[in-house]
């Protein structure tokens, strides 16, 4: 299983874990679509891949959790998966709601396979490399599959940008009052909505940075990209000075148990 450590390498929990984890969906939509536009296409791919490669390597090398570290990883996962995403549809020509539907397989299959080695799919057991593959791996297809979703609700669908984050927005309540009304198991409810979060954070992304011809705001993907920056910049300085998304110990019965 690899070697255990007594600290979760992911964060708590927080409100403002949310918070970061949708500017970060928005920042590698418009990132991803700035680099494909100022860059060859193929270089881009290229480009997004060798950070994304360079960043997780160092992600999986460190020994504990780190808050700036995990926040570049979860930035590069959301500008490679987008890029993933896009290459089926832009360069292979599939449609989106047929690159959804694989990336849905490809989650379910990974989520299959990790219960069955571990018998949890609790992030607060993220204690082995083991089971830190089978997050980021987890993490990765959940980009893929949110940005498929998201592009095919705002185009395929015809619903536009805006709309479909205020849909999404709506979506993402489902699993907050299924967990606090219904008794909703923290798990299940905590990867649906960090799977919403993805085309949430896009669609409104999307929405600021493309054409008045396209329904948005024209501000352009650079300058949405810097903004988005700037306050993922302001919001994960503040985690790490104080600390408070540490990773926490692990009590392991808990965690295979149902804990989130």
């Amino acid at each position: 299983m690899g070697q255990a450590n007594p600290l979760s390498k992911v964060p708590q929990i927080t409100a403002l874990f949310w918070v970061v984890k949708i500017l970060t969906t928005g920042m590698g939509e418009t990132t991803s679509d700035f680099l494909v536009h100022q860059m060859d296409p193929p270089v881009a791919v290229a480009f997004g891949f060798a950070i994304f490669a360079v960043v997780m390597t160092v992600q999986f090398l460190l020994a504990r959790f780190n808050t700036w570290l995990y926040w570049a990883a979860l930035l590069s996962v959301s500008v490679f998966g987008t890029m993933a995403a896009d290459v089926l549809h832009v360069g292979l020509g599939i449609a989106y709601w047929i690159s959804t539907l694989f990336f849905s397989a490809s989650l379910a299959l990974i989520f299959a396979v990790w219960w069955r080695v571990e018998e949890t799919l609790s992030i607060h057991s993220i204690t082995t490399r083991r089971r830190e593959v089978f997050y980021w791996a987890t993490v990765l297809a959940t980009f893929a599959l949110g940005t498929a979703a998201g592009d095919l609700t705002a185009t395929s669908l015809g619903m536009g940008y805006f709309s479909s984050g205020l849909m999404f927005s709506g979506i993402i309540l489902v699993p907050l009052l299924g967990w606090w009304r219904l008794r909703l198991p923290e798990i299940p409810a905590f990867w649906f909505a960090y799977i919403v979060t993805r085309p949430l954070g896009a669609s409104f992304a999307d929405w600021m940075g493309v054409s008045h011809a396209r329904s948005g705001l024209d501000w352009g993907t650079g300058p949405v990209s810097l903004a988005l920056a700037g306050l993922i910049l302001i919001f994960v300085g503040y985690l790490a000075y104080q600390g408070s998304d540490r990773g926490a110990r692990i009590v392991e019965d808990a965690s295979v148990s149902g804990g989130g």
